[in-house]
């Protein structure tokens, strides 16, 4: 008997790739109800058609809820009777955000902020929201919105914790491989179209973590966080070089092209900050980022201060362990976009 046995889920950004696997992790277990909210109708047309055809023992347990987390009135009408929320909706994109910030802000920043205040409203158990390496040092619009969206998280935390409501959390990934966007979908795509793989900067480093360890950390939040925790999981790291060798060494080298950095990318991935890493606990395959917790006497923020604000360093894909090609082909061939796409490439050459 787990805490979700005959509870009710809900996923906002449900069509998504990280909606669709909480759905998978979730969908067969004795979970009550599962409502996936999201503004695409067709999409959510294609799901409800797939959950029937894959799943017809379990499809009627997933309902579905048209709004935008931008619309507070429609959040707030799907909210009755949730227990749990996973949140992922969201602007992700970085050029699209770069070029439009407002909408970044509306969705990420603004969005986040009625899905919160309608959850506390509605007495909701748990809240895990989902966050990016960007937030961290951010030098681009996504990045600054979600750095926004975490600083939302953590005042509405503070404010259902007085209440002694709704538990608000937050977890922040790096690179979710094959996830919509990725870089290993194109280089894919690219290979089987007999093109060289792009690359912007060979030695640039990423956190490789799949889908379903995403949604294994956002379980993880949701049974150990106290209000406005910040939930890190340790993963394995690769250069873009080797990560294109690792996609190669599977599908065939079609040649590589190097494009050079693109505006608003990283040479790295920051997971963690010096300063979030001082007041950090290492919880095995996970990091716990405590909320602050000094409250609105202003003088604890600019009089007081600390003898120590910053770790000597952060937690980055420079840092953590970093794979070889071999270790990356093994890595990606835990996704099951890859397994599927060799398969399908191998039929394909017959």
């Amino acid at each position: 008997m787990s805490a979700f046995s005959g509870a009710t889920l809900m996923i906002t950004g449900g069509t998504g790739s990280f909606g669709n696997t909480v759905l998978k992790h979730f969908l067969t277990t004795d979970i009550g109800e599962i409502r996936i909210f999201s503004r695409d109708e067709k999409k959510q047309d294609d799901m409800r058609h797939d959950l029937q055809a894959r799943f017809p023992e379990h499809a009627g347990k997933v309902k579905f809820y048209i709004g935008d987390v931008r619309d507070a009135r429609s959040i707030a009408d799907a909210m009755p009777g949730v227990d749990y929320i996973f949140h992922a909706a969201a602007l992700k994109q970085v050029p699209s955000c770069e070029f439009f910030p407002m909408q970044a802000v509306q969705t990420n920043v603004i969005g986040t902020d009625n899905m919160l205040h309608a959850a506390i409203d509605a007495g909701v158990k748990r809240v895990v929201c989902l966050s990016t390496d960007k937030a961290a040092y951010p030098i681009n619009a996504m990045g600054i919105s979600k750095a926004m969206m975490e600083h939302v998280i953590y005042a509405n935390a503070r404010v259902a914790a007085d209440r002694g409501g709704t538990v608000i959390s937050c977890t922040r990934y790096g690179n979710v491989m094959c996830s919509r966007g990725s870089v290993i979908p194109l280089f894919i795509d690219q290979i089987k179209n007999g093109n060289p793989i792009t690359i912007t900067n060979p030695d640039m480093t990423r956190f490789l973590m799949n889908l379903d360890e995403a949604v294994d950390l956002v379980k993880f939040a949701f049974e150990h966080a106290n209000p406005g925790d910040l939930f890190i999981q340790k993963a394995d790291a690769s250069t873009i070089g080797d990560l294109a060798k690792a996609v190669q060494q599977l599908f065939g080298d079609t040649g590589t092209n190097i494009i050079g950095t693109r505006h608003g990318e990283k040479l790295y991935e920051t997971l963690m900050t010096r300063e979030e890493r001082l007041r950090s606990e290492d919880m095995g395959n996970y990091y716990r980022v405590a909320a602050d917790s000094r409250d609105l006497n202003y003088d604890k923020f600019v009089v007081k201060g600390n003898v120590q604000t910053e770790a000597d360093e952060s937690y980055t894909s420079h840092n953590t362990v970093r794979l070889d090609v071999e270790g990356t082909v093994r890595k990606i061939l835990t996704t099951e976009y890859v397994r599927d796409a060799l398969k399908a490439w191998e039929n394909d050459k017959k």
